[in-house]
């Protein structure tokens, strides 16, 4: 069966919506939609009438008409099946059969024809399945919206973390200077007097006492900057704040500028926290004339006592094309495992044929005869993934905080690498702190750790995670004793490798089946990966 349109008219036969499968002008269908109400034979029951060139397989609806347009030596059996599916799919799709309603849900309405029939033939579908095609935008819309709320929440709690800790940073310096003034300021500066309605003089550059330290190793008194260097006394806790923190870091801290200060140097000791990279060290591939990017991006909420809230994953494959000569190739995929089911779901390029459902997937143009655009990357395919496969998680992250008694909590992070196909990159993984309060890390871990003072975190950084180093801890030890304090964690890095198993196995000539000469780069990062 050749199916050449599917259309929606008025019994007087102006065209609705009108969907062509064929290459068809339009001053050609809309003659033969014209055309066909006077074909209909008066007072009979057929569903279907012919001309000399053209057959019309209809169904009335309501005050207008479902119509194929067909040719003649259609199978007009499967012709009427396909008619009964394409009324079902308006009915479902439409409150009415009335025309101001067909017009308002026009986009849906074409978009499903498209998967009933494609290119003139009727595709293996059913209702249920062109619902569930129909319904993958809107879900992703959906997933998107979660996102946008949860992102915009967080910024909100941030604020509002932000704006307590100032304003506990004010009241202390308020009480710091009240104590101060009141006479006592001489055991502030630590000078030793034990006057309490005097000031003891004190030399200009003298170091204040040292505040107790919160690593296993003291910090040298030159890391110490003066308390005040103009004249008279400057009383507040910039300096404080920046010595607790220097303490608790033991090296060079990612401090905010309204805690920074002219210092000196802090000597550094092992082990030497550092700032997580901000660039990705995944290999780069040497590109040949015919060289695919693949690309996937991950969201995925894991729960703390195990298990998955949401698991999404994005990915398209570019194709660049260098030479001119193998612009019409053809790109064979590698197997796939087929539990996905529905849950993966794939668009391609419209010049781009479908892929097989089963057995060999080739990613090839339709037409035979044009080729690939040479110098410019081009999207052939697209794909997503929405379920609760577990095994497909690329790492797993366990947060397991025990509170003490003496007001301190103890946490122990840990990770491993789930998927064996991967080798992860930078790898950041960022423990939020209660607020006021600094870690102390135990020694020996994998890895380096820093504090992030813009969100008062620990960002663990693992440069490198395969299949030989492919678990680590980090233990450290904080004031507070509130476990949920310590999520929810995020995870960040750059993967080499599809979790979806996804790349090209082989490129050829569309004309000889000649092999070519290709490369590709495959990875894989996170937009939002969190344990909670």
């Amino acid at each position: 069966m050749v199916v050449l349109a599917a259309s929606i008219c008025t019994k007087g036969g102006k065209p609705v919506i009108s969907r062509q499968f064929r290459e068809m002008t339009r001053t050609r269908i809309e003659s033969l939609l014209a055309s066909f109400p006077k074909l209909i034979p008066i007072g009979t029951q057929h569903t279907s009438v012919e001309t000399s060139e053209v057959r019309y397989v209809y169904q009335p609806l309501e005050d207008l008409y479902i119509l194929l347009i067909t040719n003649k030596a259609s199978n007009i059996l499967q012709d009427i099946d396909t008619l009964h599916l394409f009324a079902r799919v308006v009915s479902d799709m439409c409150r009415s059969a009335e025309e101001r309603e067909i017009l308002k849900n026009a986009f849906e309405l074409l978009g499903a024809f498209d998967e009933i029939v494609s290119l003139g033939y009727r595709e293996q579908i059913n209702l249920m399945q062109v619902r569930s095609v129909l319904e993958m935008e809107s879900h992703e819309e959906k997933i998107q919206d979660i996102i946008a709320r949860n992102k915009e929440a967080e910024a909100k709690e941030e604020l509002k973390r932000r704006a307590k800790q100032l304003e506990m940073q004010r009241r202390e310096q308020q009480r710091r200077a009240a104590s101060g003034g009141g006479g006592g300021g001489s055991g502030y500066l630590g000078s030793g007097s034990g006057n309490m309605g005097t000031y003891s003089p004190v030399s200009r550059f003298e170091a204040p006492s040292p505040v107790p330290a919160r690593n296993t190793s003291p910090m040298p008194s030159a890391a110490r900057a003066p308390s005040f260097k103009g004249t008279g006394m400057k009383l507040g806790s910039k300096k404080t704040k920046q010595s607790e923190l220097l303490d608790a870091m033991g090296s060079e801290a990612v401090v905010p500028d309204e805690l920074s200060a002219p210092t000196t140097p802090v000597p550094s000791h092992t082990p030497e926290p550092v700032v997580a990279k901000a660039t990705s060290t995944l290999p780069v591939v040497e590109a040949e004339s015919v060289h695919v990017i693949i690309k996937e991006l991950i969201n995925l909420s894991l729960k703390r006592e195990g298990g998955l809230n949401a698991f999404e994953i994005k990915g398209d494959m570019n194709l660049q094309v260098a030479d001119p000569s193998l612009a019409k190739i053809k790109l064979g995929l590698k197997p796939m495992s087929s539990d996905f089911g529905s849950e993966l779901q794939f668009k391609q390029h419209p010049n781009v044929g479908k892929l097989a459902t089963s057995g060999d997937r080739v990613v090839a143009l339709k037409d035979p005869s044009r080729s690939f655009p040479v110098g410019q990357p081009l999207a052939v395919l697209k794909w997503r993934y929405a379920g609760k496969d577990e095994s497909l998680v690329p790492l797993t992250v366990t947060c397991w905080p025990t509170p003490s008694n003496g007001g301190t909590c103890e946490v122990n992070i840990e990770y491993e690498l789930e998927n064996d196909g991967l080798t992860l990159h930078d790898t950041v993984i960022s423990i939020p702190l209660p607020t006021g309060s600094y870690p102390s890390v135990t020694s020996p871990h994998t890895g380096d750790w820093s504090l992030n003072a813009s969100t008062h975190s620990l960002d663990w950084s693992i440069p490198l995670i395969s299949t030989e180093m492919r678990s680590g801890t980090l233990e450290f030890t904080v004031g507070g004793d509130d476990e949920s304090t310590f999520f929810p964690v995020k995870v960040s890095f750059a993967a080499e490798g599809s979790l979806m198993g996804l790349g090209v196995a082989s490129v050829k000539r569309a004309d000889n089946a000649e092999d070519v000469l290709f490369s590709q780069a495959v990875t894989a990062t996170t937009e939002e990966y969190l344990l909670v």
